[in-house]
């Protein structure tokens, strides 16, 4: 009896153990070597993590024939990988209720002006990608340095409780700054320069190859943001004249939707940069050059939440919404001043 007992007790415990577990998992993404447990070989596991592959979810996002390309995985194999991958992830429909339900647990984190989280709604949406456009010195460098700092605030303060990712192409990104903006939310420097992960990419293949990187280290850390600054900048150097054009989009496209999946999968905030154009026609003589982003439509279906900067009196900025799926078009004013962004003081 008393052995039936320790045996029902063990069970219990057990039982306690794995709902723990679940419970556990249920925040994040799930590892790869989950996988293990579903019947594909360790081997094969460290083969798709050598591919950049270090997530279930990121093997159920991907399509066969990226999967296929991976050294020593065969057809057959190929088969079972995502047969074990789409029992873990969830990959078919849900009714909009709970679709809605999972939406309004979703973060935001704050720009540090109340004026222009207003017209966002909460602020920077995490899991989506947000595009920011505008002039040279409009504050987009400096909103990305003010996100830096306030992804790492408490959820109750607008924060996302996660560390930052800066991606930086322009060579802007300067720490003293980030320090400046800690001092404002009360935040130890040293812990806030910590907390940013930080690459500066020199040509469009290493600024896609930093992706596979932040993967991995997204799976041992919880970030919520990830910054470009600026996605596009490189591209017009490394591609040059109409004959390089669809190569450029191609490349930029497939950049675009390993950020997506990115955010996908670990949830991240994606922040992206955009440089402009001047569009020089007819109508540039009467009401002057006209300001339009580049990266064409690519750009454009790629990004969730559109938003263009441009200067105003002094200090000040406006953002406006251009796009996104749920908020209105509005603008908002702001200001840049050495603690970040900042609302506007009259």
């Amino acid at each position: 009896m008393a052995a039936m007992e320790q045996m029902h007790q063990k069970q219990q415990k057990f039982a306690e153990q794995q709902a723990d577990e679940t419970e556990d998992m249920q925040h994040g993404p799930f590892p790869i070597e989950q996988l293990q447990a579903s019947g594909i070989a360790s081997l094969d596991v460290k083969k798709l993590k050598d591919a950049g592959l270090c997530t279930v979810e990121s093997v159920a996002y991907s399509p066969r024939k990226d999967l296929l390309q991976i050294k020593g995985i065969s057809d057959a194999k190929v088969d079972k990988i995502i047969e074990a991958a789409s029992k873990l992830v969830p990959l078919g429909f849900t009714s909009a209720s709970q679709l809605h339900a999972q939406r309004l647990e979703i973060i935001q984190i704050t720009s540090g002006s109340r004026e222009l989280d207003k017209i966002l709604e909460g602020g920077i949406e995490t899991g989506s990608i947000t595009e920011i456009y505008g002039e040279f010195r409009s504050g987009k460098t400096q909103l990305c340095h003010t996100l830096c700092v306030t992804c790492q605030l408490p959820l109750d303060q607008g924060g996302g409780e996660g560390k930052a990712m800066y991606i930086d192409a322009e060579g802007t990104f300067r720490p003293q700054r980030l320090l400046q903006i800690a001092e404002r939310f009360g935040l130890n420097g040293a812990d806030v320069l910590e907390n940013v992960a930080y690459a500066r990419a020199y040509n469009t293949d290493h600024q896609s190859r930093l992706l596979l990187e932040a993967a991995s280290m997204m799976v041992e850390a919880r970030f919520a943001l990830m910054i470009v600054d600026s996605a596009t900048a490189l591209y017009r150097t490394d591609f040059s004249g109409r004959g390089e054009l669809s190569a450029r989009q191609m490349h930029l496209a497939k950049f675009l939707r390993s950020l997506q999946k990115l955010a996908d999968e670990f949830g991240v905030a994606v922040v992206l940069t955009n440089q402009v154009v001047a569009q020089v026609d007819g109508s540039a003589m009467f009401a002057g050059p006209q300001i339009k982003p580049i990266g064409g439509n690519i750009m454009a279906h790629a990004s969730t939440t559109r938003l263009a900067f441009r200067k105003g009196r002094g200090e000040e900025r406006i953002c406006k919404v251009i796009s996104s799926p749920c908020l209105a078009e509005a603008e908002a004013r702001f200001q840049i001043s050495p603690e970040g962004v900042v609302d506007v003081k009259d």
